[in-house]
């Protein structure tokens, strides 16, 4: 079970310090690009990531909430990026951004939107390191997790594991220590959690926490 703190809420003015708390309670970094258009916000851009990379050595899980990932992605790469992720929401043929990821070294994978059937992205999912289930409307941190997202995760789970495909289910929205256990169990490997983590008195308390949860995948 790994566990990807969102930097969209951590504080930017200590987000060295912020990054520092938490870095030997996990192995990833979540990033969230947004850019006005496929989304309402904009956010953090390839200057913070190359920020991020000179001062950690965490992987950084980038998530790219735009219209035209596929323009992105040496810039991504140039200042170093681990991991990208698209909305198939945006690239209804993601054939060239998993073919330009590929060719940068990047790992590859797509996002799904909550009204979004998990069938829209079945056919490539063994080009993805990962597969992405929004539990939130994508744009804005804070929100609450959509149950039905659940019944998604279990379905991913299952055609992943009757393909024997390498690929991780990471769920983002609305993660903290009451939806934590009921995700893992619903089969999620990668739970990105940003309010509940940085938004905490003790963030590196707040990552144990989760993660003791999902062991247990029961209540908190």
């Amino acid at each position: 079970m790994r566990i990807a703190p969102s930097i969209l809420a951590a504080d930017f003015a200590q987000l060295g310090a912020q990054v520092d708390a938490i870095a030997d309670s996990v192995s990833l970094l979540h990033v969230d690009v947004m850019d006005g258009h496929f989304v309402p916000s904009i956010s953090l851009g390839p200057p913070v990531i190359s920020s991020l990379r000179r001062h950690t050595k965490l992987y950084l899980d980038c998530h790219l909430m735009i219209s035209d990932p596929v323009r992105y992605l040496a810039q991504m790469k140039e200042a170093g990026a681990d991991g990208v992720t698209a909305h198939i929401e945006a690239i209804p043929d993601p054939e060239p951004f998993l073919a330009e990821a590929d060719a940068l070294g990047l790992d590859a994978g797509l996002v799904i939107n909550p009204p979004t059937p998990v069938a829209a992205v079945e056919p490539f999912l063994d080009r993805c390191a990962k597969v992405v289930v929004m539990s939130v409307h994508p744009g804005f941190g804070g929100q609450t997790f959509i149950p039905d997202t659940l019944s998604k995760i279990v379905t991913l789970r299952e055609f992943i594991d009757s393909r024997a495909l390498a690929t991780d289910i990471e769920v983002d929205g609305g993660v903290d220590i009451h939806t934590a256990g009921p995700i893992r169990s619903a089969g999620a490997d990668i739970l990105v959690a940003g309010t509940a983590v940085f938004r905490a008195s003790d963030p590196k308390a707040a990552v144990g926490d989760i993660r003791r949860v999902c062991e247990s995948k029961g209540d908190p």
